[in-house]
């Protein structure tokens, strides 16, 4: 195995930097995938993060491929890895001998559409925890991936494997933020309180909002109290902490 360059070195920590520091997870992923080609050579990736449901690929960020792994969890050579809870990098090569995985329906599905014949998988986990998979292809005519490839991604894997847990965590204890409309729905409210609470949600005082509505002050107060006691809260900062300022 040849020690990687500098520049490897150097991409490497702005990648790590981008992996804890970009706010929007998706964003990240897909800002990952790009920054990957200047460290490892493939033809089209896909990131999948675990689904709520045991063994489900879901929320894919994909470079110059359809995403059509995810249909063909259950037959893919890399299934048994979600269940292991541990991070690692492998090449589907060392899963599963050559002859048989090029004659398997996963290959045939997954690879034959996108002329791919060689892919790296990067699996995350953190407490025991599949938390996504990430795959690099190489398209048919390229050489298999190899150990440096691996020693690269390697040194990525536990940074995104904490990154992804720690997002995890946040929306199982973050409390459900309602759109407007699901607010409506969830809570019952009328077509009227419904237009009240989009002008409130929009930042506006009481007398912008009678002005709009061409209500009085009284009829006002009386569909913000409505709001506030469907939705069981008691002033509008904890009203913005229940729902999207935005659709």
């Amino acid at each position: 195995m040849k020690n990687p360059e500098n520049s490897d070195f150097l991409v490497l920590n702005r990648m790590i930097y981008r992996i804890y520091t970009t706010e929007d997870e998706k964003t990240m992923r897909i800002d990952l995938l790009e920054q990957m080609k200047m460290l490892v050579d493939f033809d089209a990736a896909d990131f999948y993060l675990a689904g709520e449901g045991k063994e489900v690929l879901e929320d894919p960020a994909l470079y110059n491929c359809e995403g059509t792994a995810s249909e063909f969890v259950d037959m893919a050579p890399f299934k048994k890895l979600m269940e292991g809870g541990k991070s690692l990098v492998i090449r589907e090569t060392d899963l599963v001998a050559e002859e048989k995985r090029q004659e398997s329906l996963y290959y045939k599905k997954v690879y034959r559409p996108g002329n791919w014949n060689y892919s790296l998988l990067m699996v995350l986990a953190s407490e025991k925890q599949f938390l996504g998979i990430m795959t690099l292809y190489r398209s048919i005519g390229k050489d298999n991936f190899d150990y440096d490839d691996i020693f690269l991604l390697d040194m990525l894997k536990d940074h995104l494997s904490y990154r992804l847990y720690r997002d995890r965590q946040l929306r199982l204890y973050e409390p459900h933020k309602y759109t407007i409309v699901e607010a409506t729905r969830e809570f019952g409210l009328t077509g009227r309180e419904e237009m009240v609470l989009q002008c409130i949600m929009e930042g506006k005082d009481k007398e912008e909002i009678c002005e709009e509505l061409s209500i009085s002050i009284n009829t006002f107060k009386k569909h913000s109290l409505n709001i506030y006691r469907k939705l069981q809260v008691n002033n509008r900062v904890q009203l913005f902490k229940k729902v999207l300022e935005r659709e």
